[in-house]
Formats: C-alpha cells, sequence, structure tokens
C-alpha cells in the first residue's frame, strides 16, 4: 500500500471555536493558551491507499479512523489501518481530533517533560487517583475548564465536514469529487462519529456507514478514570459538568442551539432528546454497526446497547477475549500486532474481518475507477 501525507488548514467554524475559546481558563503549569496552539489549526494527516489505485488517479473511496481520548501517536492504530486498506480495498483517512497527536504541542506526549510537571503538581495536590504523566496534560486542562471536551469534539466536527467540502468542490488533490466515505470508529471517536452522523452539517453522511469499536455507549455511562485517559478528579469533574452545567446552559439558550450540539446532549443521557435520538438509529438502521467487549469498564456494553435500542440486535455484538485486556489496550502486547500471541491475532483479525465486511467498498465493479 501507499502512504501520503496531506496538510489541512482549518477555516470552517475557525472564527466561531476561537470566539469560544477566547474565555477558557489555562492550566497552572501547562500555561499556553488553546488559541495559541497552531500546530492545532494547521497539521498534517495521513492517508493509506491500496496498491490497486494507480500513481496518479484520484481515491474513489475511503474511510475515515477516529481514535480514542487522550492519544499522542498513531501506533495503536497502525495494524487496523492496514488492515482495512489490504481488506476494504479502500483508502484509510487517519485523521486527529483536536488537540490531539500531532495537533497537541510535543511537550504533552514527552514523558519526561510531563513527569516534571507531575512531580510538581502531586507536591501541592493529594488525592489525584491514577494521575500519570501519560494523562497529565488532558487531565489538568479538563481541570482548569471541561468545556474544552466538547469544543475540541465541535472543532473536529467542523475539520470533517470541511474536508468533505473540499473533496466534493474538487479541491482535493488525492480524492475524487464523487469519492464514497464511511467511518471506522474507536472510543471517543465513536461518540464524535455518532454525533456527526446524527447532525450530519452539509449532508455529506446521509448514506455513510460507521462501524464502532469500544464504543457507542451514553457519555454519562462512560468511566475515563485511567492512567492512560484522565484522572479521577478530572472525569468526575468532566461527568459532573456535562450532566449538570452544560445540561442547564443549553436550557437557558446559552449554548449553539444547533443541531451538533443537540446530537451531542442526545448522547449524554438517556433522558435528553429520546425522539431525536431514537428516530435517528432508526433511519440510519443497517449503516451502523458496534462491536464491544463484556469486561470494558471505560465505555461499558449495556450502554451501548441502550444507545442502539431498537436496532440492537441487528447493530451490536459483544465479544469477551479469552485473555488479559482492556478498553486502553484491546490487543495487547504493547500495541504492536509482531508482538502479538496467536490468540490476541485471532481475535484481532476476527474483529477486523467484520469491520472489513461491512465497510467493504459499497460501489459496484462497474463504477470502480483506478
Amino acid at each position: 500500500m501507499k502512504e501520503y501525507t496531506l496538510q489541512f488548514e482549518e477555516s470552517l467554524g475557525r472564527d466561531e471555536i476561537f470566539s469560544s475559546r477566547s474565555g477558557i481558563r489555562v492550566p497552572q503549569l501547562l500555561t499556553t493558551h488553546d488559541n495559541e496552539i497552531a500546530e492545532n489549526r494547521k497539521f498534517d494527516y495521513n492517508v493509506l491507499v491500496p496498491d490497486n489505485n494507480k500513481e496518479g488517479s484520484r481515491v474513489e473511496s475511503a474511510i475515515i479512523l477516529f481514535h480514542g481520548l487522550n492519544e499522542r501517536s498513531w501506533e495503536k492504530y497502525r495494524p487496523w489501518a492496514e488492515y482495512l486498506v489490504k481488506n476494504t480495498g479502500r483508502a484509510v483517512i487517519m485523521f486527529p481530533i483536536a488537540m490531539h497527536i500531532n495537533r497537541s504541542p510535543g511537550e504533552w506526549a514527552n514523558p519526561r517533560e510531563m513527569q516534571r510537571y507531575l512531580g510538581r503538581d502531586l507536591t501541592q495536590k493529594i488525592g489525584n487517583e491514577n494521575l500519570s504523566f501519560a494523562n497529565y496534560a488532558l487531565s489538568t486542562r479538563i481541570k482548569a475548564d471541561p468545556f474544552r471536551f466538547y469544543l475540541s469534539g465541535r472543532e473536529t466536527i467542523y475539520n470533517i465536514t470541511q474536508l468533505m467540502s473540499e473533496i466534493r468542490d474538487g479541491k482535493s488533490t488525492l480524492f475524487s469529487q464523487g469519492c464514497t466515505v464511511d467511518i471506522f470508529a474507536y472510543s471517543i471517536g465513536a461518540l464524535l462519529s455518532q454525533i456527526l452522523m446524527m447532525s450530519n452539517p452539509g449532508g455529506f453522511f446521509k448514506e455513510s456507514r460507521l462501524f464502532m469499536f469500544c464504543g457507542g455507549s451514553f457519555f454519562g455511562d462512560m468511566n475515563g478514570n485511567s492512567k492512560l485517559i484522565m484522572d479521577k478528579q478530572s472525569f468526575e469533574l468532566l461527568n459532573t459538568y456535562y450532566r449538570e452545567v452544560f445540561i442547564e446552559d443549553a436550557r437557558k439558550g446559552l449554548g449553539a442551539g444547533d443541531s451538533i450540539e443537540r446530537a451531542f446532549i442526545s448522547h449524554i443521557d438517556k433522558q435528553f432528546f429520546s425522539n431525536e435520538r431514537k428516530n435517528f438509529y432508526m433511519r440510519a438502521k443497517g449503516r451502523i454497526k458496534a462491536v464491544s467487549l463484556r469486561k470494558d469498564r471505560v465505555i461499558p456494553s449495556f450502554s451501548i446497547k441502550k444507545v442502539l435500542e431498537g436496532v440492537v440486535r441487528l447493530s451490536h455484538k459483544e465479544y469477551d477475549f479469552p485473555f488479559d485486556y482492556c478498553h486502553e489496550a484491546p490487543f495487547p502486547s504493547l500495541f504492536r500486532s509482531q508482538g502479538w500471541s496467536d490468540d490476541v491475532r485471532y481475535w484481532f483479525e476476527k474483529v477486523f474481518s467484520e469491520a472489513s465486511e461491512f465497510l467493504a467498498d459499497r460501489r459496484s465493479a462497474a463504477e470502480k475507477c483506478y
């Protein structure tokens, strides 16, 4: 397969996001304001393309791969993307969520730098359960202002809408105007995708498919208290903020009040905008599939079933791998496929063969143009 690196510079929604972030609070130690993080606004993203896509011809079919929360590298996802390319015959777009991976300052992914900040923080505070160098940046930024979480997702939805608009307008050097686009989403990337498809800004995803792995639950049922995601205090604050403050602000008309916000609120808890959510999943029946893990304590299966509700029998499968796994490392061995045992490889291929079958190129052979 071939790999291309493309540059993205955000324009759609930029002024709105910049204005929304202008009053956001910064942590005591990580003092760079979010609006000053230049790499979040202009960045590279990678696209893996099958070998049968001839050099110089534009890509006709692609899958966007969304990662999980607090990721600083694509390492974990490379085997996933490569498998999807080889087994679907489609390109895979590895697009980073706002303030993640290469859209965040390098020091956030530097263990030595984060350990230095962590040491200073722990001398002043107690009770920071699961605070670690791996989650320090996200944890402290959430504690300073949990509104960041929503803004990051909203910004990414604007980015994807802009990307799709550029493709449809023929401005992309790699993708054809008629390129079909589906989504593979993991963890918080699934929540992002649910909001994207339900709100559907620009109408670009009305026929798209979504495959969710370890994702798709109500936000209020998630548990992000993890050394690899965020510490306990941060997650408890985040949960309380969105179940209480954010909802109350929306009721007072203090938020955007648009389809993106409503779609997000409908996935916070079962009680919010329930008819809109149920109608969306019924309309999307057959276009959304979720695979969850029984021992996943971060995004639990029971909540994914609650979200899918009327289509759960058609759209959901639960597995329980016969080896030690967790949400953060569903296929353990340092995330490297070369080090997987036979059991791990078997279950990886089982999950991703299902994803590949579901996301296989939907165009007929006559429509394909390589």
